[in-house]
Parts: C-alpha cells; sequence; structure tokens
C-alpha cells in the first residue's frame, strides 16, 4: 500500500485550509487508498531558512524529520490556502528547503479559500515551483471554495457524496503517478 504524506501549509490563527488536510487522511484511509499522515507545517514552527537542507552542517532534528518524511512519502498532497494570490511563506519555505528531494516526487494540489474560486489562482505559481524542483505534479486539481461552509473543524464535508466523487478522481491521479513511478523504477 503507497503511502502519501499531506502537507497542510497553513500556520496562520484560525486557519481552515487544515480541515481539507484532515479530510484527505480520513479519505485515503476509509478507502484503503494508502496509509496517511499529515505534516502540519504549524507545528513545526520553522524559522526562514537560510540555506537548503542539502548545505547545512547541523540541520535541526525537525528539519531531519521534515526531510525524511518528504522522502518516504510515496506521494504527497499539498493543502494551500490563497494568500493574496499566492501561497503562504511557510510553504515556500519547506519546498525551497529542499531540492533533490521532490525530484520525480508525485505531488497533488489542493488550493483552499474562504471565496468562491476556490484558490485557483495559486496553482500555476506553486505548479511552477514545484516543477522547478523536478517534482512530478499530478495534472488533477482539487480546488476547495468557500472551505468555512464546506468543511467542519474535524474535515467532515459538508457534502461528504460529492466531496469523495471529487476526491476519487483526484487521488486516483496521484495514485496512478505513484504506481508509474514505481514501475519505472523497478
Amino acid at each position: 500500500m503507497p503511502h502519501i504524506a499531506i502537507i497542510s501549509s497553513s500556520v496562520r490563527t484560525g486557519r481552515k485550509s487544515h480541515r481539507v488536510a484532515l479530510y484527505f487522511k480520513t479519505y485515503l484511509e476509509e478507502h484503503q487508498h494508502a496509509s496517511a499522515e499529515i505534516i502540519d507545517l504549524k507545528s513545526y514552527d520553522f524559522p526562514v531558512f537560510e540555506e537548503r537542507y542539502s548545505r547545512q552542517h547541523e540541520p535541526t532534528v525537525a528539519m531531519r524529520e521534515f526531510r525524511d518524511k518528504i522522502l518516504e512519502a510515496d506521494g504527497i498532497i499539498i493543502v494551500t490556502p490563497e494568500y493574496n494570490g499566492g501561497y503562504p511563506a511557510s510553504l515556500k519555505n519547506v519546498v525551497d528547503l529542499l531540492y533533490d528531494e521532490w525530484h520525480r516526487k508525485p505531488v497533488a494540489i489542493s488550493t483552499v479559500s474562504g471565496g468562491a474560486f476556490g484558490g485557483t489562482q495559486v496553482i500555476t505559481s506553486l505548479q511552477f515551483t514545484l516543477w522547478k524542483m523536478h517534482a512530478w505534479t499530478v495534472p488533477a486539481m482539487f480546488p476547495v471554495p468557500k472551505v468555512q461552509d464546506n468543511y467542519d473543524a474535524e474535515g467532515k464535508p459538508a457534502d461528504k457524496e460529492a466531496t469523495d466523487k471529487r476526491a476519487a478522481a483526484f487521488v486516483g491521479e496521484l495514485l496512478w503517478c505513484v504506481e508509474a513511478k514505481r514501475k519505472m523504477e523497478d
């Protein structure tokens, strides 16, 4: 069974995007698609990095842990809010911390907003950054508009049937990429 790491990107007080990360963990496990863990950037409280991981003389325990979780994951789901048309500095910080670790790593992106567009303005800039890092960004998207109305604090969607249907297509693309990568490496 593949292992999927879900990066919950927001570190803001009162964040709502974490609800979507909780949803994906539950969805993956309930449907037995993969084992899943949430990498919650809020819990790491990272400083702004002055250098990437490979060039640091003494990476902290938290940096090593984060790096190991990315390396060990067969695929990644990034759940990111849209802040003024961009993604949070906390996410940019950890993406830039690593380099080789992103190489050919299947990454699916879920964008979140409190408004009607579901964070879709952020997708291009995040995909471009990941592309520059040689990650394999999955073409399927999972925009979440009006997150505060569509997910409760525990990650339960207001319309589970419709959300699960969308998640099936999104997760299906990620798992296809994970399997394709596995076959190419065998």
